[in-house]
């Protein structure tokens, strides 16, 4: 636990450095536009979606921890690159490269979960490092303010290049984390390249899907609230940014005692749907902030955000567990890339769906939305027990 919390918090602080000022550096110091620079991720979202099921294979193949190096090493070469990006050609490439290998490290770090962490205390490990990763990401976060606030070109490209570093620095924690590749009758065959099944498992595949849409919630803080708050709302817009305080301030606190209440797949479902109806009040709550006063309509909008982080908190405990619950313990790699490859794709075609679909429509696109929440939260503990009974009892 110590050294995957060392990994995460070296590796979180930079992306959290990083997420702070690439956006400014995208369009000031390389002098892109902002449309071309959300065309770019865009782009670059969509090729990752590709990145997270070869990458799993790979890890039941050769192992998650040489993988995750691997993936490391290219990552900080990518990241340092964004420093000296002197034609569009480049950044596009560079986005690219840094977007595939972060859907990728996702399903490698997952897998490298199974093989170092026993699974009776998996739940709350695994609730403890995302507590780590939002306080290491906040502490990025609080750098890239610093140096937002000097202006000073250099300061952009130091910052950029300190966020490529924690990808190597992590590498030194990453060394010491114990792993042991859970035996199987499928696992030669995994190593070996072979189909492991898991794009034949329709049942797994279907609650990928509907995680991926309750894992659009990560949408709706970071590109609907904000969107909502500013074009259709009067409350004031420093409140952007006390949203999302208030929404890793949370999860800090609240994600290690979630995650007990999700130690198997029964539990964990409901865990999963409970998130998901809060996800859901949380989109209703949102719609009624517009046509308020600035004070009404700041008070709205922090009960949604906390409406959504308790729901985040509690459908992701419930998820990681179900992602590993349902997944052959020699096929760990392969299963968590489909999985990721889920998120991969509401991550990419999200920001599209509620700018084009939710927000347009203004209170009805939200019940719209918090509906779609609502229904995939209640589908999946039916789905589990089927999905269970089957694996216990193939000839049902």
């Amino acid at each position: 636990m110590r050294s995957l919390a060392a990994v995460l918090m070296v590796n979180a602080t930079g992306n959290g450095l990083f997420l702070a000022v690439s956006t400014l550096w995208f369009t000031h110091g390389l002098g892109y536009s902002a449309q071309r620079v959300g065309l770019t991720l865009t782009l670059a979202g969509l090729c990752g979606i590709l990145a997270a099921f070869p990458a799993g294979r790979a890890a039941d193949r050769y192992g998650a921890k040489p993988v995750l190096a691997c993936l490391h090493l290219g990552q900080a070469v990518a990241t340092a690159g964004y420093a000296v990006a002197d034609s569009y050609a480049a950044f596009l490439l560079l986005a690219c490269t840094v977007t595939v290998g972060s859907r990728a490290n996702a399903a490698v770090r997952s897998t490298l979960y199974v093989h170092s962490l026993p699974a009776a205390t998996r739940a709350p490990a695994l609730g403890l490092l995302r507590a780590v990763n939002n306080v290491g990401i906040g502490a990025g976060a609080a750098l890239g303010a610093a140096v937002v606030a000097s202006g000073h070109a250099d300061a952009y490209r130091a910052a950029i290049l300190a966020g490529a570093a924690g990808f190597l620095l992590a590498l030194v924690p990453l060394r010491s984390v114990p792993t042991v590749v859970p035996p199987g009758p499928g696992a030669p065959a995994a190593r070996r390249g072979a189909p492991t099944g898991v794009l034949r498992d329709l049942s797994f595949l279907a609650v990928t899907g509907l995680n991926a849409i309750v894992n659009m919630l990560y949408i709706v803080l970071e590109v609907a609230l904000p969107l909502w708050l500013i074009g259709h709302t009067t409350a004031p817009r420093a409140l952007v940014g006390v949203l999302l305080v208030v929404n890793t301030a949370l999860v800090v606190a609240l994600q290690v005692r979630a995650a007990r209440s999700a130690a198997d797949l029964r539990s964990a479902a409901r865990s999963f749907r409970t998130g998901g109806l809060l996800i859901a009040l949380a989109c209703i709550t949102a719609a009624a902030a517009t046509h308020r006063s600035p004070a009404v309509a700041t008070v709205v909008l922090l009960t949604a955000v906390l409406f959504l982080t308790l729901g985040e908190v509690t459908s992701q405990a419930g998820s990681w567990t179900l992602g590993y619950g349902l997944a052959p313990d020699h096929a760990q790699g392969s299963y968590q890339g489909v999985f990721q490859t889920g998120i991969s794709i509401t991550q990419a075609l999200g920001p599209l769906a509620v700018t084009a679909l939710v927000l347009p429509h203004g209170a009805p696109g939200w019940w719209a939305l918090g509906a779609l929440f609502a229904a995939a939260a209640l589908a999946l503990p039916p789905l589990t027990r089927h999905t269970e009974k089957r694996r216990n009892d193939p000839d049902e």
